[in-house]
Formats: structure tokens, sequence, C-alpha cells
């Protein structure tokens, strides 16, 4: 059975870096979150790996280890949430003690998403995809980034419904930051393989796909005993969004995880708009999405506010999920069962 974190009202919120922390001439990003969550009734615990950054890591394995399982461990942090994800997370895996772990959200994505699966599969509690801590530095979120806190709220055996963001966002402009972050230009519109409407049933698992192909073959990404021990034979929806892949490279990685067995008894794959996905000759992110429809014969659904083209929804590890898309448009409906 999935066990699920509730999220208190005015939480403290733990802040460490289990993989990128912020370097010194970025501290003011975090400054800046830190203004906004305490506007809120917040308050943010920032752990001492957050501050630091040195060849592609915020600290040695096992110090970002022990901040973490500190953080989970103590009562008077009711989350965690990273400034950001980074390159070495995958360094820290063998350092915790996921057994000792509590029921508590953690909720990032990129390289985080990796903490994010490994915890979800090793424990069966759930964890949150979603924005990091320096998305939320504004003066406000738009609608969809805002569904993260409701989400979180959520209680065991309650639904809650997020709905395809009106735009996403093409490109940073980080020397002009809007008041909610994002500067959201363009019409979002969720696509499918079959360019029919699709309606999918099953149990949220996913991240960036760059990240957790890692971790396929260990102990750390074994699929089919999260499957026995947790789903109760219940098909996965697969979630996923590639940061830097090319086409060849994001179709390896697909192939690699369906040898490995990862989608066995899957109902659907989503995908996140990405601004990676180059062609290879003329080998598109558009073939590779068809052949893997055809291959394990389920809808695959892409453009999704997931990733890193925000916004992006609150997706939850393990949650009982209703996928529905239809006209470019997208809903999803989770619930904590």
């Amino acid at each position: 059975m999935i066990k699920y974190p509730n999220l208190v009202d005015h939480a403290t919120i733990g802040v460490t870096s289990p993989s990128s922390g912020v370097e010194k001439e970025l501290h003011h990003l975090i400054h800046s979150a830190k203004e906004r969550f305490e506007r809120e009734g917040h308050v943010l615990v920032t752990g001492d790996t957050a501050w630091t950054q040195d060849k592609a890591k915020s600290a040695p394995a096992r110090e970002r280890a022990a901040e973490f399982t500190s953080m989970m461990q103590n009562p008077e942090i009711d989350m965690i949430l990273p400034p950001w994800g980074g390159e070495l997370l995958i360094e820290i895996l063998e350092h915790i003690d996921f057994d000792a772990l509590p029921a508590k959200w953690v909720l990032g994505y990129s390289d985080t998403s990796l903490l994010l699966f490994a915890i979800t599969l090793k424990t069966g509690i759930a964890t949150a995809h979603g924005v990091n801590l320096v998305d939320l530095r504004g003066e406000y979120s738009d609608e969809t980034t805002a569904m993260w806190k409701k989400v979180l709220m959520t209680r065991q055996g309650e639904t809650v419904e997020q709905h395809s963001s009106e735009n996403y966002q093409l490109k940073w402009d980080h020397a002009n930051p809007t008041p909610c972050i994002y500067d959201l230009t363009e019409p979002t519109k969720w696509k499918t393989t079959s360019d029919e409407a699709v309606h999918i049933k099953g149990r949220l698992l996913g991240g960036c796909i760059d990240i957790i192909r890692n971790i396929v073959g260990t102990p750390f990404g074994d699929v089919a005993n999260f499957r026995d021990k947790f789903l109760n034979d219940e098909p996965i929806i697969w979630y996923f969004e590639n940061c830097d892949m090319e086409t060849t490279d994001l179709r390896r990685a697909l192939v690699q995880m369906k040898l490995a067995g990862w989608f066995d008894n899957t109902s659907g794959v989503l995908f996140g708009r990405s601004p990676a996905n180059g062609p290879v000759e003329n080998y598109t992110v558009g073939d590779v999405y068809q052949e893997l429809a055809q291959e394990l014969q389920v809808p695959v659904v892409y453009d999704i506010d997931c990733g890193h083209v925000p916004p992006q929804m609150t997706l939850i590890n393990g949650a009982h999920a209703v996928v529905h898309v239809a006209e470019g448009k997208g809903t999803v409906v989770q619930t904590f069962k």
C-alpha cells in the first residue's frame, strides 16, 4: 500500500541540496524564495549544502546523504524542497538508509527526480515531482505551478484534479524575470500519437529520463519488486521528461527500460515538453513516440506540463491517476489510495 505524507498549513520546509547547491553569486535566489515563503507563513530551515557548490555537487556524497536524512528524520521539518536539481545525485543513494525514512513529502524535479523515484520504489512512500524552491521565489505563481501546495495537502483517500496550462514558456530570460518567474507566451497543446482522445488509468511513476535510466538493473531501480509489493497488479502510467538527450539516446533509454521489464503492465506513457529531443539524421522525437506506442500497444501522450519547459503539474509517484487528453487539453486526477 502506498503511504502518502500530508502537508500542513504554515509548514516548516527543509532546504537541502542532495545534488547541486547554489554558488555564492546566486545566493540571492534562496533569499528571495525564503522571503516569499515567510510572507506566506512558512518557516524555511536551510542546510549547509544549499549554500555550497564545487566539482558539480554541493558536498561529498556522504555529507549530502546525511543532511537529507537528518532533515527527513527531524519531526520539526514537514517537507523537503531542494533549491534545484543538478548532476550527481546518484552518488548519495548507497548512503541512504531508506528503511529509516518517515513518510514526508520530498518535492522537486530534474536530478532530484532520481531521489524521488528511489524513495517510492524502495519504501512505497509517495513523492512529488514538481517545482524546485527557486521556481517559487516570485511574487506569485501561475495557476499550474501554484497547485503544488493543494496537491501536497490532499489527504489519504482524497482526490485532486489538475488541468493543462493555458500557456508555456519557450525560453528563459533570467535577466528579466516576471512576477511569477516564468514568461508564459506559447499556447499549450497536449498531443497523442494517435491524434485521438485518450483515457488512461493507473499508478503514476517516472521522472527525468536522463537520470533515472542510470539505475536500471540496480537495487534502487527494482520496478518489479515495487509493482509486486505495493501496486496490487494495478498498471503503471509512466511519465518522463527529457532534459538533454537527442532522439537516439532517448530511444536507447526507452529500449533499455523495456528490456529490463519496466514497461510490463503499463497502461500509458506521458512525455513532458523538452528543450532537447534534437533529431539525429531524420530520426525525430515523433518517431520515438510512435515506435514506443506500437511496441507497448498503449497510448503515448506528449508535450504535457512536466519538466524543464515550465510550467509543470505536480505528479505524485505512486498515486492512482486518471489521465484524459482531448483536443489539446489534458486533465490529471490523482487519488491518494
